[in-house]
């Protein structure tokens, strides 16, 4: 097994070949902040929010997608980094329509907490108030594309570990949005084993449990690590 060195904050650091730069952040107990990031399922670099600072390249690279190499000089929290990030975070605000006091996530979503962790309370952009819709046809569960960040880690918990293949994202750029099936109403998807990891993954109040109100939902993100860790060492087979 190679082993590449580098730096972090000043921190020198080995880890394993083939790693990324959130992997080596994390085993060294060094904060990157992340919303589309998932344990278990690959990355993406959707949020941008994880980006870093690396010596001698000239743009910021995506912690979550980029591996290591020997030698790497990394900072993950200059002032230019937390500008980006705030502004990141400022941007998804305005885009959707994130009202907290009547969401479901209230008090237990990870966007807030990245709002908190960034320093953002308020947005300098104008608000777009996109005329999103909520499906509430499954028997179990409902989607508000109100209160969604693309994230995708719906799209990819139920392909990569439920097999199922329901969720995808359709059109592009400010158009874009998750549908189920081929965009039919979600209680109209034949491969839906109604799981609720969908459920669990989402960092907000976008997809949620029927029956849930204001700041009710609670993600039980260690099923989704069990069932991924299952999966991994081969438990499903005898």
């Amino acid at each position: 097994m190679s082993v590449k060195t580098l730096t972090i904050n000043d921190q020198p650091i080995a880890i394993e070949e083939g790693k990324t730069i959130l992997d080596a952040a994390k085993e060294a107990g060094i904060p990157i902040p992340t919303l589309c990031h998932l344990e278990g399922v690959s990355d993406v670099g959707a949020c941008r929010l994880c980006l870093v600072e690396v010596k001698g390249i000239n743009k910021l690279l995506p912690a979550c997608v980029t591996q290591v190499a020997e030698g790497m000089e990394i900072s993950t929290n200059t002032p230019k980094l937390q500008e980006y990030r705030r502004m990141a975070v400022e941007l998804i605000f305005a885009e959707g329509n994130h009202v907290c006091s009547v969401c479901v996530a209230n008090n237990n979503c990870e966007l807030q907490d990245v709002a908190v962790e960034v320093g953002m309370d308020h947005s300098r952009f104008v608000y777009r108030f996109p005329d999103r819709g909520v499906d509430v046809s499954h028997s179990q569960f409902g989607i508000d594309h109100n209160r969604c960040i693309l994230c995708t880690r719906c799209v990819r918990v139920c392909d990569e570990v439920e097999g199922a293949h329901v969720w995808d994202v359709a059109q592009r750029g400010a158009a874009c949005y998750i549908v189920s099936g081929m965009n039919q109403p979600w209680g109209e998807v034949e491969a839906c084993t109604s799981c609720g990891k969908c459920v669990d993954a989402c960092p907000t109040g976008a997809i949620f449990r029927k029956g849930t109100t204001t700041a009710e939902k609670a993600g039980d993100r260690e099923k989704l690590e069990f069932l991924v860790t299952a999966r991994e060492q081969g438990q499903w087979t005898r």
